[in-house]
């Protein structure tokens, strides 16, 4: 009885250990996503910045590329409760949607194009040109890009 007492007092010591093991964890995960979009978020921002003269030189003006998000509720456009973004510079009336990524891939590519399908149907304004801003890009993915006609500003074609 004793050995059942003191076998059932560990039982609860390691549950009680347990608990806090998943606490902790659950709360590492949520400081690490964090984390992860702010690191995003600023990775996105140096990229622009090392490519910026790039940028300019197709007439965008950096520092006024704006985020649009739509929440897509019914799932009209994407899937059902999807949060589509889209780095967007307007001027003269002309819509430029732009990707920003350190490494860029093939999905990386056809999703910006089929995002630029998503935005003419929830703004009605055709996007005038799709720019692709990415320190490296693999070869197929710079190839799918030419020939879906969007405009690549990298670093370097891995091949």
């Amino acid at each position: 009885m004793v050995e059942e007492i003191e076998e059932r007092s560990k039982l609860e010591e390691y549950s009680k250990r347990l608990e806090e093991l998943s606490r902790v964890v659950g709360e590492l995960k949520v400081l690490i996503e964090s984390i992860g979009r702010k690191w995003s978020r600023d990775l996105e921002k140096k990229v622009i910045e090392l490519y910026k003269h790039l940028l300019v030189e197709r007439g965008i003006v950096p520092e006024r590329i704006e985020k649009f998000i739509y929440r897509d509720i019914e799932g009209k456009y994407h899937v059902k409760g999807s949060t589509i973004e889209f780095n967007v510079y307007v001027h003269d009336e002309k819509v430029y949607l732009i990707e920003v990524k350190s490494h860029a891939e093939i999905d990386h590519v056809e999703w910006l194009y089929k995002r630029a399908e998503i935005y003419e149907k929830i703004t009605g304004k055709k996007p005038y040109k799709l720019i692709l801003v990415a320190v490296n890009i693999d070869e197929d993915a710079y190839t799918r890009a030419r020939e879906l006609g969007i405009d690549v500003i990298c670093g370097s074609i891995i091949y």
